[in-house]
């Protein structure tokens, strides 16, 4: 038996006020007290306008990861007016949970204490979030449940302020090397962003507003590429990481080990070509073409991916209508993970939909080089 996966409500959670541009390093503050000289250059590239920071201007940590989760599943349930208690599954995706152990879906069960449950957590990076929607989803399609909650967040802030950098400038400058961020740490300080999305499966509609779940497609590719982003590692020379067990522990300061990092020249080389082939692919294989789909909902980490993106597939004489193409990336910043189910909340609280309407969602991720993509269809 197979049964209809819909999505029935949508729901996202963003820690404090938005931080514009001007104030973003009065949070992550001053590496070695001097202002970022990429800064600028970073941010007229990505296009950000606003993102959320679980920071005080005191660098002080407001929410932790689980609790970002949590509040995005309560604010859902709450808004489908759904038992806690009801839930079956809980699927909850993350690139980088509070503490390495337990898993981060334990810690988000914990905090909602509603009832002993199933749980699965995801880890990776961006894909995380469809990895965890279709492990909800084969729950619901073959029978075996008859909801379940998929939740994703992101809590980089922590992780960018300047006191995980300050070792590691200070012990450039003893030695007589330039202190200066590798342009792979520093920018991603002001491209990242804090918050978390979730996202309720039924077996039925159950209202008047749903998206029937169509099929999902994923695919990597580290079979054939190196690593392109990551963190708690340094890239040898192969194109393999060196771990952090690998690591003295006073390198784990002193090389910002454990800060994000990304290697920009191999993610503008590959990332884009890569994607599109895999959108052909997924569309290709379900019959579909692109001019297909209604609406698109590409995950950008920035404009200038949204925009090459949109460029590749010109190129390719693929046919589709960029004015149906949605993004909120300008104003909550790039929330990995989560940004997918957040910009889809917006989307869905934006348009006025029509029954029967496509809907396609496309995950890039970067750390090695995987992809989703997700048709929906308007009930």
């Amino acid at each position: 038996m197979r049964n209809d996966v819909f999505i029935t409500a949508i729901a996202t959670f963003f820690p404090n006020n938005p931080v514009d541009n001007e104030s973003m390093e009065d949070y992550l503050g001053l590496i070695s007290g001097q202002h970022s000289r990429v800064k600028n250059i970073v941010l007229r590239q990505n296009g950000i306008k606003n993102r959320y920071y679980a920071l005080t201007a005191k660098q002080e940590v407001t929410h932790t990861n689980a609790e970002l989760a949590a509040n995005s599943i309560k604010s859902l349930l709450g808004k489908q007016k759904f038992p806690e208690k009801e839930i079956e599954l809980l699927t909850c995706a993350t690139s980088n949970a509070d503490q390495l152990m337990p898993s981060h879906a334990s810690m988000v069960h914990g905090l909602l204490k509603n009832k002993p449950l199933e749980i699965f957590a995801t880890a990776g990076i961006c894909l995380s979030c469809i990895q965890a929607l279709k492990i909800a989803y084969w729950a619901i399609r073959t029978g075996e449940k008859k909801n379940a909650v998929c939740s994703a967040s992101e809590l980089p802030s922590p992780g960018l302020l300047s006191k995980n950098y300050d070792i590691e400038y200070e012990l450039c400058s003893n030695v007589g090397t330039e202190p200066y961020m590798a342009l792979e740490k520093d920018f991603l300080r002001f491209m990242l962003s804090d918050g978390a999305s979730a996202v309720l499966l039924q077996n039925k509609p159950d209202n008047d507003k749903a998206l029937k779940i169509e099929w999902i497609e994923m695919v990597s590719y580290a079979n054939e590429l190196p690593t392109c982003m990551f963190a708690g590692a340094e890239k040898r020379d192969d194109g393999e990481l060196k771990g952090w067990k690998e690591f003295e522990s006073s390198d784990y300061a002193g090389k910002s080990l454990f800060t994000v990092k990304q290697d920009i020249k191999l993610l503008g080389r590959e990332l884009i070509r890569y994607w599109v082939n895999h959108i052909e692919d997924s569309l290709s294989k379900h019959n579909m073409a692109l001019n297909d789909i209604d609406y698109v909902i590409p995950h950008a980490s920035s404009m200038i991916i949204y925009k090459n993106l949109v460029s590749e597939i010109k190129d390719r004489g693929i046919l589709f209508d960029e004015n149906r193409w949605y993004t909120n990336l300008t104003k909550v910043g790039n929330i990995g993970s989560a940004a997918i189910f957040a910009a889809l909340h917006d989307f869905w609280d934006t348009y006025n939909l029509v029954s029967g309407q496509k809907i396609l969602l496309l995950v890039p991720e970067s750390g090695r080089f995987s992809y989703g993509t997700v048709l929906l269809s308007v009930v």
